[in-house]
């Protein structure tokens, strides 16, 4: 990966769905002539462009991987850490073997995948994912299981169109290819596809990734077709929804009215000291990762994704031992984490804003957990991956996530005080 060229991969990915310079221009910010100096090798994204190569892209539908791959081509840091470079053979879903602790979140996944077998008479399941997991994360896995449990031929994935000037008619004709439907000009003719092979008596699995791309009426018009095929034809339409906040506002701001209010919710879970240990063998191979050294690691990162692999990182330059993960140094470096402080900053504008995060960096207790959250900063923060929930049922309660992403929330204060 680190060999790459991004002119040339920037191209590839460009002739893969036939985007334009112009198209590509539009979307992410930018002149026509700037995308194709990028494309031509004359010009470089420079330090202050990584979003608009993150938009880049989504716009061209990559893959967790692939997008990783065009930032390090880029000299980014990649916008998934942690997440798998190519599919690795998975057990058969809800079978509990040895090789099954050998991949991360192993035991979620199958669980996952026999809770949507045995959900009747609506299969529907919601996947929610915070910033930096991805939507859904290793998705490899998870369509390698579905291809064991419902046979490779019943497998769809849909990656809605990230452009939100997307015409209705070229959305669902993308979905429609995407699906093996041919050629479809209509939500409605993509609707009728769909069924004919659900009447034919198949049994069906959908995975659709990163959900909330596109326009909030498209996605609403996506996810009624796949309700109300569901409804219509019980137990053959197993769907798995991924997505983030936009997703959790589809289940829950319409109530009782909801398009998806019959679909059950999961959460990708936190990792444990386990997860991390595979994940950190998988991403420095050549390298030992005593338990003890990652559980400091586990300890200064909260299991933040981003935050985690700048760790593995810095520990790789600086020495790999305990004395080292337990540094102050360590946490100093996290703090100043870009990832951190992009989602701080906004909260940190003068003014209201700014005296509501004081006050919640100072917190020790957000309050309580609830399926969905009405406090627009509380929502932001869940969302950015800074807090999380502690605790189950009545006793789940929202925390930062760890002291140092608190600290990171303190620099960002100071430094925007100090500029105003």
């Amino acid at each position: 990966m680190a060999h790459d060229a991004f002119p040339e991969l920037l191209s590839l990915y460009m002739r893969r769905i036939r985007a334009s310079a112009s198209g590509v221009a539009t979307e992410i910010g930018l002149s026509r002539e700037a995308v194709n100096n990028w494309r031509n090798g004359m010009s470089a994204p420079n330090a202050r462009s990584r979003e608009k190569v993150v938009a880049c892209t989504r716009y061209l539908r990559l893959t967790e991987a692939e997008a990783n791959r065009l930032l390090s081509a880029a000299g980014f840091a990649p916008e998934y850490p942690l997440q798998a470079e190519v599919e690795a053979p998975a057990t058969a879903a809800g079978t509990a073997t040895g090789a099954e602790s050998e991949q991360p979140f192993g035991a979620f996944q199958a669980r996952l995948f026999g809770q949507l077998a045995q959900a009747m008479p609506y299969p529907i399941s919601m996947l929610l994912s915070p910033a930096h997991w991805g939507q859904p994360p290793f998705r490899p896995e998870l369509l390698q299981r579905a291809r064991q449990q419902y046979g490779a031929t019943s497998v769809l994935h849909i990656q809605p169109p990230y452009s939100v000037s997307t015409a209705p008619t070229e959305y669902f004709a993308a979905i429609g290819r995407q699906c093996g439907l041919g050629e479809v000009q209509s939500d409605y003719e993509f609707e009728s596809a769909l069924e004919r092979r659900l009447v034919a008596g198949e049994r069906l699995f959908c995975l659709v990734s990163r959900f909330e791309q596109g326009t909030p009426a498209l996605r609403e018009t996506l996810a009624g077709i796949l309700r109300s095929l569901s409804e219509m034809h019980s137990g053959r339409l197993h769907l798995l929804l991924c997505g983030g906040e936009a997703l959790a506002d589809l289940k829950y701001r319409s109530g009782d009215m909801s398009l998806l209010n019959i679909a059950q919710v999961n959460h990708w879970p936190e990792p444990t000291l386990a997860d991390l240990s595979i994940l950190a063998q998988q991403r420095w191979p050549g390298h030992d990762w005593p338990a003890t050294v990652l559980a400091h690691l586990l300890d200064a990162s909260g299991g933040h994704p981003a935050l985690f692999e700048e760790g593995l990182q810095w520990m790789v330059e600086q020495g790999i031992n305990e004395t080292q993960a337990s540094s102050a140094a360590l946490r100093t470096q996290l703090a100043g984490s870009p990832r951190l402080w992009q989602t701080f900053l906004p909260l940190a504008q003068e003014g209201a804003p700014r005296e509501r995060l004081r006050s919640l960096l100072q917190a020790d207790d957000l309050g309580r957990a609830r399926p969905y959250l009405q406090d627009d900063d509380l929502r932001r923060l869940f969302w950015g991956n800074l807090i999380h929930v502690r605790g189950t049922g009545d006793a789940a309660r929202l925390h930062w996530r760890c002291d140092t992403v608190r600290h990171a929330g303190l620099m960002v204060l100071e430094a925007a005080c100090s500029s105003s």
